[in-house]
């Protein structure tokens, strides 16, 4: 049996605690599904433009009982025009094991200023910050049920309402601003085409990357992908720091109120963190991700992508300091606390993708409580919409092949009435695009844990009357799952 988690959400709001001590054991993936990498939004447009990215981040909000997925910039790497959105998604969940099926889409939530879309292009001059923008992360304030969403570009945190548009902008802390050694602001003044030598702010395209809500609303907490130019990176190697940066924010004034160090568990190519997920105000899960696996443009072997649990009751305000690139911090400085993995997202491949891992694991949420006190968290993807491009940024579509999962097993002659192209390699044979070949896709994986003093969020005060009403049905549910297992 199969049912919408409504019911869950009232569960898990009847049954929070708010303990002092939280852990997540007995990990256990469930199952995982392949979402078509043809499947369009619900906005309007071409089907180019309306191709979804999937889930650059995840959110679950179980005081309104909803999931949204986030799409970053869109097609082609910030070179197009596009108007940045969100996703709200449904999907049946098994209300005894935690199984998922029937992704869909619902609403399709665009970004906007005063009425004009949020452009995914990277900053140049006809494209400044303001209007620059790259959403790589979202929550949903569970007192006012806004948005927030992190941006990779400025970096910076925004405020939207659920029509999605623009209500204020947090102040990025000014060591975060990335600049040149003249003070420019690049996000202010870039000329288009050009990547300038920053000295000191986040890296090009490494900004802020993951984003959590406490349960009560008050904080919000920004995680950069990797640490600041000046946290270790070495622009001539491309090396970078062992540090990122946790940035805490009160969501009130809008203002930083804290930064954190936490250290990756190596470098690696393109080591970094891609979501970050309440557990209560000081603990989270956290996503480390390389950038090796099944995507566009990525080496195939060696992927690497892991959850930790990070504390942050004990880390240090690292505001004013500059991270070391290796070793130790200061003395006398602590950074979060991080616990051994506790999920191998490359443990479990589907036979979708040729049993290999995706590149870009990007989502995680806790979702729903089960009938037996576990609690699903959802893993996800981003597919970079299938698209990339060649130096004069023509775009063209990736297509990857079932039987091996390699998107670049060989050339693919491009289908009639294709008018972005196909990707090919450099080899000189080519291969039919036959059903064989498909546009890649979007990944969901299922996991259940236990999830000791996890603090759910505070529901508004309309809900409070859902809330109650509900709760009897929840008891008949479980009631009647139990009677299921009996059978």
């Amino acid at each position: 049996m199969f049912f919408r988690p409504a019911l869950f959400a009232l569960t898990a709001l009847a049954s929070a605690s708010a303990m002092a001590a939280t852990s997540v054991s007995n990990v256990s993936f469930v199952n995982g599904i392949a979402i078509s990498g043809a499947l369009l939004d619900l906005s309007t447009g071409s089907d180019f433009d309306r191709r979804i990215g999937f889930f650059s981040d995840i959110y679950y909000d179980r005081t309104r009982n909803e999931w949204w997925g986030l799409s970053d910039r869109g097609p082609g790497g910030g070179v197009l025009p596009y108007e940045t959105r969100v996703q709200r998604f449904t999907i049946d969940i098994n209300p005894v094991s935690g199984a998922i099926s029937n992704f869909q889409i619902v609403q399709t939530v665009k970004f906007t200023e005063a009425g004009v879309a949020l452009n995914g292009q990277a900053p140049a001059i006809a494209n400044v910050l303001g209007k620059s923008f790259d959403p790589e992360g979202i929550v949903v304030n569970p007192v006012t049920g806004n948005l927030l969403v992190s941006d990779e570009y400025g970096p910076s945190v925004y405020e939207f309402n659920r029509s999605g548009e623009l209500l204020r902008k947090f102040t990025t802390p000014a060591n975060l601003v990335p600049h040149t050694a003249s003070g420019t602001d690049y996000n202010a003044l870039a000329p288009a085409g050009s990547s300038p030598q920053l000295v000191g702010g986040r890296e090009g395209n490494r900004g802020l990357e993951a984003l959590a809500i406490t349960p009560d609303g008050r904080y919000a907490f920004a995680v950069l992908q990797n640490g600041t130019v000046t946290d270790g990176y070495n622009a001539s190697s491309g090396t970078r720091g062992q540090y990122t940066r946790i940035v805490k924010y009160d969501i009130q004034t809008g203002q930083a109120v804290g930064q954190y160090a936490y250290q990756l568990a190596s470098s690696g190519q393109g080591r970094g963190i891609s979501a970050l997920v309440a557990i209560d105000a000081n603990r989270f899960l956290i996503l480390e991700r390389n950038n090796r696996g099944i995507g566009v443009g990525a080496t195939l072997s060696g992927a690497d992508k892991n959850v930790f649990e990070v504390d942050l009751s004990s880390a240090s305000d690292v505001s004013g300091l500059n991270l070391p690139a290796s070793g130790a911090l200061p003395t006398g400085i602590n950074a979060a606390a991080k616990s051994a993995q506790i999920m191998d997202l490359d443990a479990n491949t589907l036979a979708a993708l040729g049993n290999k891992s995706p590149e870009k694991w990007e989502g995680l949420a806790i979702g729903p409580q089960l009938a037996n006190g576990k609690y699903v968290i959802l893993a996800g993807t981003d597919n970079d919409y299938s698209v990339t491009q060649n130096g004069s940024n023509t775009q063209f579509d990736v297509y990857f092949r079932m039987t091996d999962g390699d998107p670049y097993a060989s050339s693919i002659q491009c289908p009639v009435g294709l008018t972005t192209g196909c990707f090919a390699t450099a080899t000189s044979a080519s291969a039919t695009l036959t059903s064989d070949y498909q546009l890649l896709p979007g990944v969901l994986h299922s996991y259940t844990a236990d999830i000791a003093g996890y603090v759910s969020a505070v529901p508004e005060p309309h809900t409070y009357a859902m809330l109650l009403a509900g709760l009897g049905l929840v008891s008949v549910a479980r009631r009647s799952a139990r009677r299921g297992e009996r059978r």
